[in-house]
């Protein structure tokens, strides 16, 4: 696939015969300063899409602002799923909807074990999908003992012991069990599409591995997945179709996964030269992650 230059974004990749993640020339900016300016991205399910860029280019930006962080405000553009804005919902509501966020940063939840928290999660979701497509009928939870007998299978695919089933979530948890509790989520809420920020951030290989390994196991034609990162490694594990570039704010090229293996033996600079020579540096974003991360996980737990 060939590098293109990219005016406002991503494109367009064909019909989709599934679900549809539309960014829509979305501008965004926390406090009085403007991080997003003019992204446009079309993810469908079954894609994997990287995102790439230099630390302040706007891409952590992006992600919260799908989820739905309230410290940013989206001053123009829409998010579509299946043709439907987002903008207006909480977190909860975007995860019931499909959507998925594994965090950069994640926290830890003293009090509330991981058994729990993805047994209340999963419910909350599963309730939520099932009342729209019912209104009517009378959801039930699965027995326990189901899904239990899921968890472990789970865990198993990210080499995680049963004990962790106990333990509260992320306390005293390593940087890579934390990355691994965040994929173990993902499969167990079975998103329509989710967002990876920087998920190999801090991780050594083989940690790396297996998180790409549990990755690997849940693509298929019913979840897309938007990776961000900085670096080619995670690329080699978890292999897009597409890749994005994002400078200041903008997605200013687009190519295939050679675009991300150039960008590692050359870096960001021919980039800003070829596509975007008139954009400068801008500051650093502050997404205050930890406190995202919270926020989005107590949303789904009812947890306060």
């Amino acid at each position: 696939m060939p590098i293109e230059a990219s005016p406002g974004g991503g494109t367009l990749r064909g019909e989709s015969t599934l679900s549809t993640l539309e960014i829509k020339n979305l501008h965004a900016k926390i406090e009085d300063k403007e991080i997003l300016r003019g992204v446009n991205l079309t993810i469908n399910q079954g894609e994997v899409h990287a995102m790439m860029g230099v630390n302040g280019s706007g891409k952590s930006t992006l992600a919260y602002i799908l989820m739905g962080h309230p410290a940013y405000e989206v001053t123009e553009g829409d998010i579509l799923l299946d043709g439907e804005s987002v903008l207006e919902m909480e977190p909860d509501e975007r995860a019931h909807k499909g959507l998925f966020l594994a965090f950069q940063y994640p926290t830890a939840i003293p009090g509330v074990n991981v058994a729990n928290f993805l047994r209340l999660s999963a419910n909350a979701v599963q309730k939520a999908r099932f009342q729209e497509a019912n209104p009517d009928a009378e959801y039930k939870a699965p027995p326990v003992a189901e899904f239990r007998k899921r968890l472990v299978e789970k865990m198993g695919v990210l080499k995680m012991d049963r004990s962790f089933m106990a333990r509260y979530l992320n306390e005293g948890f390593s940087g890579g069990e934390k990355k691994r509790m965040e994929i173990l989520q993902m499969a167990m809420l079975e998103p329509k599409f989710a967002i990876m920020d920087e998920t190999d951030s801090g991780l050594d290989i083989d940690a790396l591995r297996i998180v790409a390994e549990g990755v690997n196991a849940q693509l298929g034609p019913g979840l897309g997945v938007l990776v961000i990162t900085h670096y080619q490694r995670l690329l080699e594990y978890i292999k897009p179709q597409f890749v994005h570039v994002m400078i200041n704010g903008r997605i200013v090229a687009d190519g295939g996964p050679e675009l991300a293996k150039e960008l590692d033996v050359k870096g960001y600079d021919w980039v800003r030269a070829e596509f975007a020579p008139e954009e400068a540096p801008v500051a650093a974003e502050t997404p205050a992650l930890a406190r995202a991360s919270l926020g989005v996980k107590q949303s789904l737990t009812g947890r306060q």
